[in-house]
C-alpha cells in the first residue's frame, strides 16, 4: 500500500506514528499506554487488545462497559490466518415482541431493563486470552483494575460527552431502577468535571472477579447472581440461566476484493456487511480526484443502496432471509450499480437471490494484530447499573422490531441487527492491517470513506482518518462535516442530495488504525476525540 508520510492536508498537528515493536490505538491515551505497558510485560497483540478494552470501559464509560458486547478480528501470524470473534449477546429467552404488546409496549425503549441484551464482553476477553493470549486474564486486566481503584482525570472530549449523558438521564431516567446509575456515575449529582479525579470502586472489584474466574462469575458465579437479583428486583427479562447458557461465537470472517485488497467484516449479525454491500458497488469505478462531485456523488448513492438492504436483510443469520455470499455477489453489486445514474435517488432494498462505542486496535512485534471494538450503545447504554457492581448494561434490544414482517424481528435468544464492527485489511493473504470508525450508523460509512482514502487515494493512516466525513440519514439526506468543500456541498445539492453542514463533529464517527509493510508499523488516531497511538 503506497502513502506519503509526510504530507498532512487534512490536519495541522498530528502525523502518522512509526514503529516497529508495538502499537495501540485507540481514543484515550491511558488505555493506550495500558495496552503498551501489557505487550513490554511480555504479552502479545491479543493480550494488549484485551488490557485496553478493559481499560477503556473505565476511561471512557460513556461509550461501553463491562456489560457491554465485542467483536475482534483477530491477526496471527504463525497461522497466517484471520480469526473472527462474534461477542454479542441475544435477547433474553422470556423477552418476545408478543410479551411486549401484551404490556401495551409498541415501541422498545431505549433505557431500563426491557432493551438489554445479555452481555457478551467479559466472555469475548477470556475466549481471546485462552486460545491467543500469552498472558492470564487477570493479569492483562490489571491496569484497567489499578485505574478504577486509584481513580483517573476526566479528559476533555470524555468530560464533554459525560455532561451530555448527565443531562439525558437525568431527563429520562428518573424511576428507583435507574438510581445505581446516577450513584455510580455521577456521586456528586453531577458529571464530573475536566480534570476532576474519578473513582470506580465497584468497577474495579467487578474486574478482580472477572480476572480471578476468566469471567465465569460474570455468567455462572457471583456476579450472575447479582444481575439475576437485580433483573428480577425490577421486573427485568434477563435470568441467570440466560447467562450460564452464553457463548461467543468463533466465526469466519466475510470479504470483498477491492481493487486488489480483501476488506474484511465479521458477518451479520453485524452491519460491516453494509461496508462491504458498497464498496462491491464501487469497486468498478476508477475514482482520479477525493474531493470531486463524481467521487462523493457515487459514495453517497452506493452507502444509500447498501443500507438499504443492510436494514432490510441483516439481524442473527439463522433469521436472514438471504445469505452473505448472496448480499456480496458480484451479480447483486451490478444490479445495484445499474441504479446510480447523475441523480440522487430514494433508496429501496434489492433482492439478491437467494439459495455509539469504543474501537482499538494493537499490533505487537511478532506480526500479530487485533481489530476489537465493544459498546455499550447510546452512550452508557440502557441507564441500567447492577447494584454494587458498577456492571453498566447495553441497551442493543433497541434494535429489535416489533413488526413480525421484519427479519429483525422480537424473539427470545435471537441476536439483533449489530452497528459496532471492527475492519481488517488484507492483500494476498497476507496481513495489512486493522481499522475501525465508531459510531452507530456512521460506521459502515466511515469504513467505505477510509478504506477509499487509503486504497484510492494513496492517504497515509492519519490522513485518511483526518480527512472531511459525510454521513447519509436517510432518503436523500446526508450532513457533512463542518471543513467540507462548500463548492462540492453545492453541485451535490443540484444533483438533489439534501445536504446539512453539522455544527460539531461529534456525530461523524471516532476511527483508529495500524498499517504495516511487514516490517514497520504505521499508526493513525482519531483527531475527533482524545485520541491517541502508544508504540515503541
Amino acid at each position: 500500500m503506497k502513502f506519503d508520510c509526510t504530507y498532512q492536508p487534512y490536519t495541522s498537528n498530528r502525523y502518522t506514528h512509526v514503529a516497529s515493536n508495538g502499537m495501540i490505538a485507540t481514543s484515550q491515551p491511558l488505555a493506550a499506554n495500558a495496552g503498551l505497558d501489557i505487550l513490554k510485560e511480555g504479552g502479545n497483540a491479543v493480550d494488549a487488545a484485551i488490557a485496553t478494552a478493559a481499560c477503556l470501559t473505565v476511561v471512557e464509560p460513556t461509550s461501553n462497559g463491562i456489560g457491554a458486547d465485542s467483536f475482534a478480528l483477530v491477526w496471527i501470524k504463525n497461522d497466517e490466518k484471520l480469526y473472527g470473534v462474534n461477542g454479542s449477546g441475544y435477547a433474553p429467552k422470556n423477552l418476545s415482541a408478543e410479551e411486549l404488546k401484551k404490556k401495551g409496549i409498541n415501541k422498545i425503549p431505549k433505557f431500563g431493563w426491557t432493551p438489554v441484551t445479555i452481555s457478551g464482553t467479559p466472555a469475548t476477553w477470556a475466549a481471546l486470552s485462552k486460545r491467543f493470549g500469552k498472558l492470564s486474564l487477570k493479569q492483562v486486566l490489571e491496569p484497567a483494575i489499578r485505574y478504577a481503584r486509584n481513580g483517573y482525570p476526566i479528559s476533555p472530549v470524555l468530560g464533554y460527552f459525560w455532561n451530555i449523558a448527565y443531562k439525558r438521564y437525568s431527563k429520562e431516567c428518573k424511576t428507583v431502577e435507574f438510581k445505581e446509575w446516577f450513584k455510580t456515575f455521577a456521586p456528586k449529582n453531577r458529571a464530573p468535571k475536566i480534570g476532576e479525579i474519578i473513582k470506580l470502586e465497584n468497577h474495579a472489584k467487578t474486574l478482580e472477579k472477572i480476572g480471578d474466574t476468566d469471567a465465569k462469575s460474570f455468567y455462572t458465579g457471583e456476579l450472575a447472581e447479582k444481575i439475576d437479583a437485580c433483573s428480577r428486583k425490577y421486573g427485568g427479562y434477563i435470568t441467570k440461566e440466560d447467562l450460564a447458557s452464553y457463548k461467543v461465537e468463533w466465526v469466519n470472517p466475510i470479504k470483498v476484493n477491492y481493487k486488489g485488497y480483501d476488506i474484511c467484516e465479521i458477518p451479520p449479525n453485524g452491519q460491516g456487511i453494509v461496508a462491504l454491500m458498497a464498496l462491491n458497488i464501487l469497486k468498478k469505478y476508477n475514482f482520479t480526484f477525493k474531493d470531486s462531485v463524481d467521487t462523493y456523488h457515487k459514495q453517497f448513492e452506493a452507502m444509500k443502496l447498501a443500507f438499504a438492504d443492510g436494514k432490510k436483510y441483516v439481524t442473527d443469520p439463522k433469521y436472514m432471509g438471504v445469505t452473505s455470499k448472496e448480499l456480496l455477489s458480484d451479480s447483486f453489486a451490478d444490479e445495484r450499480r445499474k441504479l446510480i445514474t447523475d441523480i440522487a435517488i430514494e433508496p429501496e432494498p434489492g433482492c439478491p437471490s437467494s439459495g455509539g462505542t469504543v474501537y482499538l486496535c494493537t499490533a505487537d512485534g511478532d506480526g500479530n494484530m487485533v481489530s476489537f471494538i465493544q459498546s455499550n450503545y447510546m452512550g452508557f447504554g440502557s441507564g441500567i447499573v447492577v447494584d454494587d457492581t458498577g456492571i453498566a448494561l447495553q441497551n442493543r434490544g433497541v434494535d429489535f422490531s416489533l413488526n413480525k414482517c421484519d427479519y429483525n424481528y422480537l424473539i427470545g435468544g435471537k441476536r439483533t441487527y449489530h452497528t459496532i464492527i471492527p475492519g481488517f485489511i488484507l492483500k494476498d493473504n497476507k496481513a495489512v492491517g486493522p481499522f475501525g470508525v465508531m459510531g452507530g450508523y456512521m460506521q459502515p460509512q466511515g469504513h467505505v470513506q477510509v478504506v477509499m482514502n487509503l486504497i484510492d487515494f494513496d492517504l497515509n493512516p492519519q490522513m485518511a482518518l483526518d480527512a472531511p466525513r459525510w454521513q447519509w440519514i436517510e432518503g436523500k439526506k446526508f450532513i457533512v462535516e463542518p471543513n467540507f468543500p462548500t463548492h462540492i456541498v453545492n453541485v451535490l445539492e443540484a444533483k438533489g442530495h439534501e445536504i446539512s453542514i453539522a455544527t460539531n463533529t461529534g456525530m461523524f464517527g471516532r476511527g483508529e488504525m495500524i498499517i504495516t509493510d511487514g516490517q514497520v508499523l504505521y499508526g493513525g488516531t482519531e483527531s475527533r476525540t482524545d485520541g491517541s497511538v502508544a508504540s515503541y
